[in-house]
């Protein structure tokens, strides 16, 4: 008997027209459906030979032997409905799709004309035993099959095959699925791993179009993420485990996706259990989260936490009455009435309670993939008011068009597909297996607007001491430090502490320091900038207010000298200073003083000009009146009394005056020159990282040409100065200049210093005293003493005085 099932198997479906069959796997009905169910799973052999298999011989899934029985029982629902198909049955033809290779007889059988194969028929005539398809069960099995219900148009509602390639409608016309695609379920998983803010993960897949397209999807979804897959593997019969988990460990994996069906999955746990694989997060599919046999398994709390999306359970009422009134009939226990050898099955071993509480994955798929048929053929046949029109010929791309615009209510769920005959409807599951060995509901993925997604994480049992695990390839960085590529992976990194003046912003972009803005600093490590302090002198400041006093007094002092020595004009006192020249002297100081206002405040243009400007002009003018004064005191006691012609010839052209109006004007137009090619301007100057000391820029070569004129009518009144150092020790004119400009020179050098070793918003302020001081050098040191003797030693300002000085020092030099 055993060689004549063989020979049945070959022959297909010729013999099966042949035979009355009692099996489970048939229905006679008005209208056939077709049926394709993994009840048995086969592992890949080599043959030397051609030969058929038995697929009841191979391994018994209970899962899958329940979604047939699902679809059973949908089949005998509807033929009991008075609302749906009235006065019409549907039959079946279901077929136990244990192998990818060996079954092409039973769908040549469903798709042939009374038992005829028409290749070359019209396509649209053609009558196929079936009207629709329910299934595969797995990607690979349909995409094996699925060509040959394409051609013809024939609806293929599957249940299970989620692969994203049956969206291609180009490629799948009339493919359907009650299940969310692959593009879903790693979209949920992705969700959950970045809930928990998991980084390093592996990705097991199965090795076929369902796992592959898995892969792909997911390589896609984290590409702009910060989650990194720095370990995937295929997996089959011939896998080796125990290299596999070698190489999670090798690189730290806390987390494993596994995308693949339940029996490789079993193998895959089970390895785990026997090599003592601990403290992993495991992520399950939809494929096996709601697996029965593993959550019970000895030794499957050590390896970890397990948690994962799954179809929501969904209770089909009357389902156990049928599984137990069916479980009463001995249909699989007479293989040799079966006809065909796939429509087996060694079954008997299973109770009602193994079949009932069996994996309850893609059953409500299974139900409503049916029951769209159902609804589709409803329309197609006109059915209303208890009866339909069986005068209708029915074509199998009839039932496509209406699928296509199905819209009915099966539990409260609207059923509906989209444009790529994808489910419209529904939502997953997040499931976790407890320590009682179940998996238990903690949440929900919503895939339908409103888009909600929730996890109860205070129902999950960490293993890593009831908190959440980390999984990473390096720790996160501490505050203000970036993340620098070591080379390998994006999750891989050194932390490198971001630099004062810089900032790291771990949210946009943790790989990198930022660059302050000019106006604001940081500190090492920081995460922001902070705005610079603003500095500058005010006009309230104490110092300001304490120079500006005495540049006030300096003006009075100023107006009150120059009204003494306009009342004392004729006397000797006034005229060895200078005569009307100390008028011209007190004047351009006191210009000089107008500087000192302009180095406090906010800086402008206008500001920085007249910060320099009155000092360097009028200032010129005070040391150019010096020089020619200088040059009088020493022509009047050494060169007068040997070459009287110089002396006649100085007083007779005024030369004085000459070179004083010369410098000014020099200096006058040197300013123009540089102010017009480089004016100061306000300038922010950082001397310290969290300040702004605003100050007045100059350019050193545009006020260069000013800057020497001063130096050099400067050296010129040192030098004659210099040269009456022996003259009489009463007359001290001489001396006085000297020590003015030995004063004003070191007041320079000492702010000059200053300048170096100090870069303070203070430093306006010495800037300023430094001004002053130069003004005051020659109004104490020169002016005061010539008041002084007017006043208090008149006797000294006098006519007689001052010639017997001349005389006695002339007397002396011949």
């Amino acid at each position: 008997m055993k060689h004549f099932l063989v020979s049945l198997c070959l022959l297909g479906s010729f013999l099966h027209a042949l035979a009355q069959c009692t099996s489970e796997f048939h229905l006679e009905g008005d209208y056939m459906l077709g049926g394709v169910f993994d009840v048995h799973h086969s592992d890949p052999v080599n043959h030397d030979r051609p030969r058929a298999i038995s697929c009841y011989s191979e391994h018994l899934l209970n899962s899958s032997y329940r979604r047939f029985q699902v679809m059973r029982f949908s089949v005998e629902e509807i033929n009991n409905s008075t609302s749906l198909l009235p006065n019409v049955s549907l039959g079946y033809e279901i077929f136990d799709h244990c192998s990818d290779t060996h079954n092409f007889p039973d769908f040549f059988n469903l798709i042939s004309v009374n038992g005829l194969i028409q290749p070359w028929g019209e396509p649209h005539k053609n009558l196929s035993k079936v009207i629709a398809l329910v299934g595969a069960s797995t990607s690979t099995e349909a995409r094996t099959v699925a060509p040959l219900f394409m051609m013809n148009l024939i609806p293929m509602v599957s249940y299970a095959a989620s692969s994203s390639i049956f969206s291609r409608k180009e490629m799948f016309p009339s493919f359907f699925r009650t299940v969310h695609t692959n593009q879903d379920v790693v979209k949920a998983v992705v969700d959950i791993v970045q809930h928990f803010n998991w980084r390093w993960i592996a990705f097991l897949y199965i090795d076929g179009d369902y796992g592959i397209d898995g892969l792909y999807l997911l390589i896609e979804r984290i590409k702009d993420t910060e989650i990194c897959l720095p370990y995937t593997k295929a997996l089959n019969h011939d896998t080796d485990h125990s290299q596999i988990f070698k190489q999670i460990e090798a690189q730290r994996i806390g987390v494993i996706i596994v995308f693949a069906p339940e029996w490789t999955v079993e193998a895959l746990i089970e390895s785990a259990i026997q090599l003592n694989i601990t403290n992993k997060v495991w992520i399950a599919v939809d494929a096996w989260s709601l697996n029965k046999k593993l959550p019970k398994k000895k030794g499957i709390k050590n390896i970890g936490t397990v948690i994962g999306v799954a179809e929501p359970r969904m209770t089909i009422p009357g389902f156990s009455d049928f599984i137990h009134s069916s479980r009463s009939q001995a249909h699989c226990e007479n293989t040799e009435q079966n006809m065909v050898c796939n429509q087996d099955c060694n079954c008997s071993s299973l109770s009602a309670e193994d079949v009932i509480t069996a994996d309850p994955s893609f059953n409500f798929p299974v139900y409503t993939a049916v029951y769209a048929i159902a609804h589709a053929l409803h329309n197609v046949l006109q059915c209303g008011a208890g009866r339909c029109n069986n005068n209708i010929t029915v074509y199998p791309h009839m039932v496509l068009a209406e699928l296509k615009k199905s819209n009915f209510t099966l539990f409260n769920h609207s059923i509906q597909f989209d444009e790529n005959g994808d489910p419209s409807y529904g939502f997953y599951s997040i499931v976790f297996w407890n320590q009682s060995g179940d998996a238990e509901e903690i949440g929900f993925y919503n895939f339908n607007p409103p888009f909600n997604f929730f996890i109860n994480e205070s129902k999950i049992q960490w293993h890593a001491n009831g908190e959440v695990p980390t999984s990473v390839c390096s720790p996160e960085c501490p505050t203000g430090y970036a993340q620098k590529y070591n080379g390998l992976q994006r999750c891989c990194f050194n932390c490198e502490i971001c630099l004062s003046g810089t900032y790291v912003n771990s949210t946009e972009d943790p790989y990198k320091c930022i660059a302050c803005k000019d106006t604001e600093w940081s500190a090492a490590g920081s995460t922001s900038c902070s705005l610079r302090v603003v500095e500058y002198i005010p006009f309230t400041d104490s110092g300001a207010i304490l120079i500006m006093i005495g540049a006030w007094a300096f003006v009075g002092l100023t107006l009150a000298m120059s009204v003494l020595f306009a009342i004392n004009y004729n006397t000797p006192v006034v005229r060895s200073a200078g005569g009307p020249m100390c008028f011209l002297i007190l004047g351009c100081l006191s210009l000089c003083s107008l500087s000192v206002f302009f180095h406090f405040g906010k800086p402008t243009t206008s500001f920085c000009i007249l910060r320099f400007l009155p000092f360097l002009l009028f200032y010129t003018v005070c040391l150019a009146c010096f020089v020619v004064r200088s040059f009088q005191i020493v022509c009047i006691f050494k060169i007068a009394a040997r070459c009287r012609e110089v002396s006649s010839w100085w007083m007779k052209y005024h030369v004085q005056w000459l070179v004083i109006t010369v410098a000014f004007v020099t200096q006058a137009v040197l300013l123009i020159i540089g102010y017009t090619y480089a004016p100061p301007k306000p300038y922010h100057e950082f001397s310290s990282p969290d300040k702004i000391i605003l100050g007045c820029d100059i350019n050193l070569k545009a006020s260069s040409g000013s800057v020497v004129l001063v130096l050099s009518l400067c050296s010129l009144c040192f030098i004659f100065s210099y040269m009456g150092k022996d003259l009489p020790k009463n007359y001290n004119e001489a001396k006085a200049i000297t020590f003015c400009l030995l004063l004003l020179i070191l007041t320079w050098i000492i702010f000059a210093t200053v300048y170096i070793l100090y870069r303070g918003k203070y430093i306006q302020t010495l800037k300023a005293l430094a001004v002053l001081s130069s003004l005051y050098s020659f109004l104490l040191f020169y002016f005061l003493p010539k008041c002084y003797i007017i006043i208090f030693q008149s006797y000294k300002n006098t006519q007689e005085y001052f010639q017997g000085l001349i005389q006695s020092y002339t007397m002396t030099v011949r």
